[in-house]
């Protein structure tokens, strides 16, 4: 199946963080008049590229405030054999979204994804005391209910409110200042390079032959006697057995570096898979 070369993937509905972000890959892309497509849920934008029906695939990885989004880890281990092929971090900024008509006084209801609800507490307290809230399957839902309602507000991003016809009446809303989500681009297994840059991360899932004292230590101590400074380190359940566990690690080097290849090779002969997942330029 050939795929569409200007398609990506994306989390669902328009107006999305996801959304947000697969149009700052598309600029970084040079596309022109690139196809958008809408997926209802990270296994789906996943498959869309499996399957070619796109060449590029938008999902988050890490949140500053929740962290690690382990729908992609679990799709990267077990699942799908695409590739990191860039990353990019975008701000999330919360703003009250409502009717172009509604006043504050008007509003009974404020709608949004759960964590949007969430990480909004002190200005729901402050500004709107004993409203209902409703809960939503995302941040973008809660626009489209908001421009269509007088009496619900939402919270959403600035682009969700102009994609679905409601007016911002606050912006960075959030409780907390800094909040950000990562994003990676990602492609079929094999995909040629998209971006350059001086500076590399290189993503890997390590697989144990057997769990046993001693392995995480082992798997450190490669990576120590090479040189090489891990930046993260995360471990998942195999969902084989209880207490089976793999290791995701991240470092910012090249995969084409010999020290990483020398320490790949030997964590080759002592685990069960060592599964690069992408090796792409920094910002």
């Amino acid at each position: 199946m050939a795929s569409n070369a200007t398609a990506l993937a994306f989390l669902g509905p328009v107006g999305t963080y996801s959304d947000e972000a697969a149009r700052a890959f598309a600029a970084r892309l040079g596309l022109e008049n690139p196809e958008y497509v809408e997926c209802t849920s990270f296994d789906e934008v996943f498959d869309c590229v499996d399957r070619g029906k796109c060449e590029y695939g938008v999902v988050a990885k890490e949140n500053a405030l929740e962290g690690p989004v382990t729908a992609t880890l679990d799709n990267f281990a077990f699942k799908s054999s695409a590739v990191i092929l860039g990353e990019e971090v975008v701000d999330i900024h919360h703003c009250l979204v409502c009717h172009p008509d509604a006043r504050l006084e008007d509003i009974t209801s404020v709608a949004s994804h759960a964590q949007g609800l969430a990480q909004c507490r002190r200005f729901l307290a402050e500004k709107l005391p004993g409203r209902a809230t409703i809960v939503t399957s995302s941040t973008a839902d809660s626009a489209r209910m908001a421009a269509a309602d007088i009496h619900v507000a939402g919270i959403a991003n600035e682009l969700a409110a102009q994609t679905h016809g409601a007016v911002v009446r606050e912006r960075e809303i959030e409780d907390h200042f800094g909040n950000q989500t990562l994003f990676a681009l990602i492609g079929r297994q094999g995909h040629e390079p998209v971006f350059t840059g001086d500076r590399y991360k290189t993503s890997v899932a390590l697989f144990l032959r057997e769990d046993r004292a001693g392995t995480l230590n082992m798997i450190l101590s490669e990576f120590a006697y090479a040189g090489i400074n891990l930046s993260l380190i995360q471990s998942r359940p195999t969902k084989q057995s209880l207490g089976d566990y793999m290791f995701f690690i991240e470092f910012e080097q090249s995969v084409n570096d010999l020290a990483v290849q020398t320490a790949l090779n030997c964590l080759r002969l002592k685990l069960r898979e060592v599964k690069v997942l992408g090796s792409y330029p920094v910002l």
